[in-house]
């Protein structure tokens, strides 16, 4: 289970992430969404470790992550994985380096197991053979994909955290990876946190859905709860309403 308990972060004078408790449950595919610069991908850096609260705790597994020192966090880690923003790949190396980098730097597989995997994975984004590419060569929804390949290469991956995985990709491309994602998640028990904007096809597999807005978690329920909501703030973002600025 993930738990924030009051969890503030700052930059600068203004907090980013204001006071959130929120809880997901094992085995749950929660979203996050709400309107731009509202703490969402801070939120999503908060679980993972890469940035630190001032106040309040992040709890993994009965574990804070507070508590653990630099190699311990850097250990705890390996049970994510993680799709950046802008997909943190590396430019240098090919599609296929890149997406073995997890396998070599955190199983014993084989060379070959690894070849398989990530091959496999190139096939479920809709990549097959582009194993030899090199990653500053592709568009930005390959680049995405790739992204999508890489987080999900490591089955047993307790945790992923998806932060924006259809951004740039076409609406059916986009679809089909929702829909690989929620197979994913399903096939294995995995519990998931996923931000993105395209709210539709996101809504249409997830579980439980928390907004965000101005740093404050303002709504945390069902999917159908999400949808069914009277805030005003809520229904003016899930369902594309026009009613003034959030």
């Amino acid at each position: 289970m993930i738990r924030l308990d009051t969890v503030t972060k700052s930059y600068g004078a203004a907090p980013v992430v204001r006071d959130v408790s929120l809880s997901v449950p094992e085995g749950c595919l929660y979203g996050l969404i709400g309107p731009g610069a509202s703490g969402k991908s801070v939120l999503l850096k908060l679980v993972a470790g890469l940035v630190t609260p001032e106040r309040g705790r992040v709890v993994i597994d009965g574990t804070d992550l507070a508590s653990l020192s630099d190699l311990e966090l850097q250990q705890f880690r390996a049970r994510f994985g993680m799709l950046f923003q802008n997909n943190a790949l590396f430019d240098y190396l090919t599609v296929g380096e890149n997406i073995a980098f997890p396998m070599r730097r955190l199983t014993s597989w084989s060379e070959d197991e690894i070849r398989a995997r990530v091959a496999d994975r190139l096939r479920a984004v809709s990549l097959p053979g582009f194993e030899d590419r090199l990653c500053a060569g592709l568009s930005g929804g390959q680049k995405k994909r790739v992204g999508v390949a890489r987080a999900t290469v490591i089955a047993s991956a307790a945790i992923v955290l998806y932060d924006e995985p259809a951004a740039g990709l076409d609406p059916v491309t986009s679809q089909r990876i929702f829909e690989l994602l929620r197979e994913e998640q399903r096939a294995s028990g995995t519990t998931v946190v996923m931000v993105s904007s395209d709210l539709d096809r996101m809504l249409s597999v997830t579980d439980r859905v928390g907004m965000m807005h101005r740093g404050a978690l303002v709504f945390d329920g069902t999917t159908e709860e999400a949808r069914a909501s009277s805030d005003p703030l809520v229904r003016q973002f899930v369902h594309g309403l026009v009613a003034g600025p959030l």
